[in-house]
């Protein structure tokens, strides 16, 4: 379990709370990861905290669902800026919800298709469980500073979606395994541009 504050961890556990409520409604998470929601998503999106760069710089999450993992990073991490960007008008509606009954002044949801948001430049971008690095990639070349870093936890095809991107892109990559489950890694890429470039 990742250490973080108590009021944090409340926070936390208020935001389940709202999810699994909101979940009996509209589809948020699969409704056989309700029980282990705490430690199938929440450590899992927390994991990532020690990961992130120190100078709070303005992070995204794209397709971020039920605010997996941006709004558990949000939440953990009030001092960032995080951008949830999510097309779905109903998930988009119980961000919403979350950060305004939480008091989430850090986050801010943009409800609409990746491709026709526009974002200051980032220092972090996140996607879970969104679309191979192949499709990610392009995303983060756009949105990210030249210093920023892309985090992205992969399953078991972690390496196969690298093999697949590092002819068209070149990056920096480190692999970090994940706590939550041992068939995953955790990317972190940075200096991603297209190769040739």
């Amino acid at each position: 379990m990742i250490p973080v504050p108590r009021e944090t961890r409340e926070r936390l556990d208020a935001y389940a709370a709202m999810l699994l409520r909101w979940n009996e409604r509209i589809n948020l998470i699969a409704p056989r990861d309700a029980a282990a929601f705490r430690t199938r998503h929440i450590e899992d999106s927390l994991q990532l905290l020690p990961l992130l760069p120190g100078n709070q710089a303005p992070a995204a999450d794209l397709g971020s669902g039920g605010g997996l993992p941006g709004m558990v990073l949000a939440l953990a991490e009030p001092g960032r800026l995080w951008n949830l960007v999510e097309s779905d008008k109903r998930k988009s509606a119980f961000l919403q919800a979350v950060a305004g009954e939480l008091g989430a002044t850090n986050v801010t949801v943009h409800p609409r298709r990746i491709e026709d948001t526009t974002l200051p430049p980032l220092g972090v971008l996140t996607a879970r469980a969104l679309a191979p690095l192949r499709l990610l990639l392009p995303y983060a070349a756009r949105f990210l500073a030249p210093e920023g870093i892309a985090l992205f936890p992969k399953g078991k095809t972690a390496e196969a979606e690298l093999t697949e991107a590092t002819p068209s892109w070149s990056m920096a990559v480190e692999r970090f395994p994940s706590g939550t489950d041992p068939s995953a890694t955790l990317l972190r890429i940075s200096g991603i541009r297209r190769a040739g470039l």
